[in-house]
């Protein structure tokens, strides 16, 4: 079983700096309450600042309390929040991925190095 495999990553893609509460707690299990934002025992206290009137909380604030990345490309008025790991203590130790080598729609060899120093997305799926 490889490290990711023990728990799933969350997190959440943004078309503004605000996330919906709802939302939020769907993809990362983090429960928007009235003593902040709660996760099994765990609740952290959000400013009241932090809560707009429309069920949005800031993103910047949720980045901050909850240790969760907030990553930008604003060029493409896109954001990323998350996985957590200041209260949890679980994320990737680094964003580096290994030189994979995998055939390519021709199946012709296709390093992933090839990509170095561009954005890059990786999905990756299991029927297990």
């Amino acid at each position: 079983m490889g490290p990711l495999s023990a728990s799933i990553v969350r997190t959440v893609i943004l078309h503004d700096q605000t996330v919906d509460e709802h939302e939020f707690e769907a993809r990362t299990g983090w429960a928007i309450k009235p003593q902040g934002a709660c996760k099994a025992e765990a609740c952290v206290p959000l400013p009241a600042e932090s809560r707009l009137d429309n069920g949005r909380i800031a993103a910047a604030v949720l980045s901050e309390r909850l240790g969760m990345p907030l990553v930008a490309d604003e060029a493409h008025g896109i954001w990323a929040l998350g996985p957590e790991t200041a209260v949890t203590g679980k994320a990737l130790t680094s964003a580096v991925a290994p030189d994979l080598v995998l055939p390519d729609a021709d199946g012709n060899p296709f390093k992933l190095s090839s990509l170095h120093g561009k954005k890059v997305l990786l999905v990756a799926w299991a029927s297990w």
